[in-house]
């Protein structure tokens, strides 16, 4: 078995990200993980635009992740950042409508290299948001996975509600359908 080591996504983490993005065609369509830092009216919806904008915001210290690397590659990941670096979540209107406090932190994406799945690599990459989060003095973190009753599903972009259970986080209240908003206080 590969021991896995977590780093933080930084400039001089980038190319192993972009290598690992690449090969799954810029994941969710060329997304580059950037839906959930700009509103609809502002994104481009192009491959290109999204690297560059996910590449700029790394530089500029804005968009945050933990990294699983396997050696020098990165092989998964979970996006982490303030509600004000990650504006757009799923079910946002009713989110607000439904506030109860606003996290210091919220996690928004988690992927795995499919040639790496089912190893737990979703659990590392969430606990390592979480030691990255406490490294940096700590917060309210919020996730926001999908509650689905241990049935199986296609897509499953931020986790399930067991996977943010086993790190600790408490059931809040449910997001949309199928979703739900899970928090933990991480000193």
């Amino acid at each position: 078995m590969t021991d896995y080591e977590v780093k933080a996504l930084t400039p001089e983490t980038w190319d192993a990200y972009a290598a690992m993005i690449e090969r799954h065609g810029g994941v969710f369509g060329g997304c580059w993980c950037t839906w959930f830092h700009t509103m609809s009216w502002e994104k481009e919806r192009e491959y290109e635009a999204n690297r560059d904008l996910k590449k700029r915001l790394v530089e500029e210290g804005r968009a945050h992740a933990a990294l699983a690397f396997d050696r020098d590659e990165t092989v998964a990941w979970a996006q982490f950042g303030s509600p004000a670096e990650l504006p757009n979540i799923y079910h946002r209107k009713q989110y607000e409508e439904e506030l109860d406090l606003l996290p210091d932190y919220r996690i928004t994406c988690i992927f795995v290299d499919k040639r790496h799945r089912r190893k737990h690599l979703s659990d590392l990459v969430l606990r390592g948001v979480l030691d990255l989060v406490a490294a940096s003095g700590g917060g309210v973190v919020e996730g926001y996975p999908h509650d689905n009753d241990g049935k199986k599903k296609s897509v499953l972009y931020d986790g399930t509600r067991a996977l943010y259970e086993r790190a600790g986080f408490d059931y809040v209240r449910a997001k949309g359908q199928g979703n739900c908003v899970m928090r933990r206080i991480v000193p």
